[in-house]
């Protein structure tokens, strides 16, 4: 949410709270808040303007493809070719939809059991991509109003921009999906998606998908809570992670892989937690919204953007493999974050890329404001094998700590924001338990060490802010 001090509400982009702007300047206090402090040239205020009215560019996974932006304020769901509004069972009923802004099948507001259906959306374009993001406008099958819904051996296919495969939306709605296959071929059009605070578990589902801003399992604005035990969920487009996160996503025994984006996404106030999953990603050099930005496995940002609230991000992993084909393993910029892993296999198969990049950014999208938008990062190591570099802008901060028997391989750096913007304290803050071991690399520049198990220096230094060289 963003505000003016007087009360103006300027979130989503509101045209009428953004004419109260001209002769305004804005400056960007505590998370987005918006304030009113001295007047601007007409010029600089057009410039403050175009850039509320104008959405930013998306990040992977979010609202990509041109045109039809600028949600509905109100709930705009379209149509549907079929509804059902009473509480009951159906079974081996086929559904379809080739209609603009129609579902193929929507429960509204009751509790149904749907066994064996097929439900397939073979077309219909959307009239505009947020209402398909948000609301579930032109999706395959939605649950909305409160509905409870049971869906097993369904095979549900949606081949139509905006076509998510099932999209739960709003508090009180409920879908239970299991044993069933999603496909999705067009652009945002995820497979299964929830928003506005719904909730949706998926056990043992094949969830696959083909468009750009087409992640597996998706959320956007209003999150929701997001349950997934089994099987596969895959990504094949641009934009598209596995996981997109602006909900609290819990992943188990699945398999997720994104072959032309990153593989994880979280955005705000808001979270994943993996047990025992494969997890890789693959994101394109040039072809990423974000990809100029930096390239990266996993990324944990705040895009400033309302869909989702700012806070600290949370990101787990206990188990599994988190394999990257291309750039940085974890990329964390304009938020707080605490990272967990514990007995992951870690495979980062560009030789060039870093173990974890925390750093601001330029801000061209809109995430934060340039020279004091760094990352906050707490990251623990527990029983885990890390190798890789690690870097630390002067705006940013990272404490580190290696439990439980890990080993480190690698650097760890401050180096200075590329927006010259102020630095913080404790910019790299490490600490080595009993028993874990930080081999060195390469000389390294951090603030403070704290160790009581073991460090390899390999002839290698580690210089502290207070002048201290440290080495054999």
């Amino acid at each position: 949410m963003s505000e003016f001090t007087d009360g103006t509400d300027v979130s989503g982009y509101a045209l009428t709270a953004a004419k109260s702007l001209v002769g305004a300047e804005i400056i960007q206090g505590d998370g987005d808040t918006l304030r009113p402090k001295s007047t601007l040239t007409r010029a600089e205020t057009a410039t403050i303007l175009s850039r509320i009215i104008k959405p930013q560019s998306p990040p992977d996974g979010m609202n990509g493809g041109p045109g039809g932006f600028g949600g509905s304020e109100e709930v705009t769901q379209g149509t549907a070719a079929n509804t059902v509004s009473e509480d009951g069972s159906i079974k081996n009923m086929s559904y379809e939809s080739s209609g603009d802004d129609e579902n193929a099948l929507r429960i509204d507001g009751a509790a149904v059991m749907l066994d064996g259906i097929s439900v397939n959306k073979s077309g219909g374009a959307s009239s505009n991509t947020e209402n398909g993001d948000f609301y579930g406008q032109n999706a395959a099958l939605l649950a909305t109003n409160g509905a409870n819904v049971t869906i097993t051996k369904a095979d549900i296919k949606s081949d139509a921009k905006n076509g998510n495969g099932v999209f739960s939306y709003g508090k009180g709605t409920v879908v239970n999906i299991s044993d069933s296959t999603i496909t999705t071929k067009n652009d945002n059009s995820g497979g299964i998606q929830t928003t506005g605070g719904g909730t949706t578990s998926a056990t043992n589902l094949n969830v696959d998908t083909s468009g750009n801003s087409a992640a597996a399992i998706r959320s956007d604005r209003g999150g929701g809570t997001v349950t997934v035990d089994g099987r596969t969920y895959t990504s094949n487009g641009y934009n598209s992670p596995a996981v997109y996160s602006t909900a609290d996503i819990t992943v188990k025994n699945a398999e997720l892989t994104a072959n032309n984006s990153e593989a994880l996404v979280i955005e705000g106030k808001n979270s994943i937690a993996l047990e025992n999953c494969t997890v890789s990603g693959n994101m394109s050099d040039t072809k990423g919204s974000s990809s100029d930005e930096n390239v990266h496995n996993v990324m944990i940002y705040q895009s400033m953007s309302g869909d989702a609230d700012v806070g600290t991000s949370s990101f787990s992993m206990n188990g599994g493999t988190l394999t990257g084909i291309n750039g940085d393993m974890i990329y964390v910029t304009n938020t707080r974050a605490v990272i967990s892993l514990s007995g992951v296999t870690i495979v980062n198969k560009d030789a060039d890329g870093c173990l974890m990049r925390v750093i601001g950014n330029s801000a061209s999208r809109g995430w934060g404001k340039a020279g004091s938008n760094g990352a906050q990062a707490e990251f623990t190591a527990d029983n885990q094998i890390l190798n890789g570099d690690i870097i630390v802008d002067t705006i940013s901060s990272l404490d580190m700590r290696l439990t439980n028997k890990s080993e480190f391989t690698g650097t760890v750096n401050i180096t200075e924001n590329t927006q010259n913007g102020a630095a913080v304290a404790n910019n790299a803050v490490i600490t080595i338990d009993e028993g874990s071991i930080w081999t060195l690399t390469g000389d390294c520049v951090i603030t403070s060490v704290e160790n009581h198990g073991t460090i390899n220096y390999n002839g290698h230094t580690i210089t502290l802010a207070d002048g201290t060289v440290l080495g054999e």
